[in-house]
């Protein structure tokens, strides 16, 4: 049974920089699979989604590395990051000057995560575990990263980024293709070849961009 949660991510994940990213240092997991199966075995539950927290995943770092180049987007601005995962990217845009960071996940283990990962990195960040999709927020800026895999979310979500633009909010998604990415909605801003795992990705190089709505 998990009871510290911090204390189980300390102690299966390694302290190493983002591999496009190298001046965010993560707590990072050299095998995904292993850490879902110890992860279900320690809390005695099934079907857990796989741990995303534990990864610098390719869209991700690819807006973290925009935001740290590009640091006007968010000085100085309330931000809040989606599917927050390891809190990257809510880390970047600290480290680029944001007046504060939220980090938004739900998986229970993400906001463990993004507080240590902020604290290794110098900066603090808000976290949630609520489903924010949908509602309108508090935020300037919205930073969405790796978010367009499944059929059924993508629409959600695109949706509520639309009402959020429309809305003065300004909108950036990472993103290296994924299936449900509804490219012909958006317009590219920056790509670049991430360093990824092959055993998450198939690959060792990822394609990723930055995007903008239309």
């Amino acid at each position: 049974m998990i009871t510290d949660i911090p204390a189980f991510i300390r102690e299966n994940t390694r302290v190493l920089p983002a591999s496009y990213v190298p001046e965010v240092k993560l707590y990072l997991a050299d095998d995904a699979v292993s850490l879902w199966q110890l992860t279900e075995e320690q809390l005695g539950e099934l079907g857990l989604p796989p741990p995303f927290w534990a990864f610098a995943w390719a869209g991700g770092q690819a807006l973290a590395r925009y935001v740290l180049d590009q640091p006007e987007i968010v000085a100085g601005k309330r931000v809040l990051d989606v599917a927050s995962g390891s809190g990257l990217v809510g880390i970047a845009a600290m480290l680029a000057g944001a007046r504060d960071a939220l980090a938004a996940d739900i998986d229970r283990f993400a906001g463990d995560a993004a507080r240590l990962n902020a604290a290794l990195n110098g900066v603090m960040l808000e976290t949630t575990d609520a489903d924010l999709i949908g509602p309108e927020v508090s935020q300037e800026v919205i930073l969405v990263g790796d978010l367009f895999y499944d059929r059924d979310l993508a629409p959600r979500v695109f949706d509520w980024l639309l009402k959020l633009r429309e809305g003065g909010k300004s909108v950036l998604i990472g993103d290296p293709g994924r299936t449900y990415l509804p490219k012909d909605k958006l317009e590219q801003i920056a790509a670049y070849d991430i360093p990824v795992t092959r055993m998450l990705e198939d690959a060792e190089l990822k394609r990723a961009a930055v995007w903008a709505l239309r």
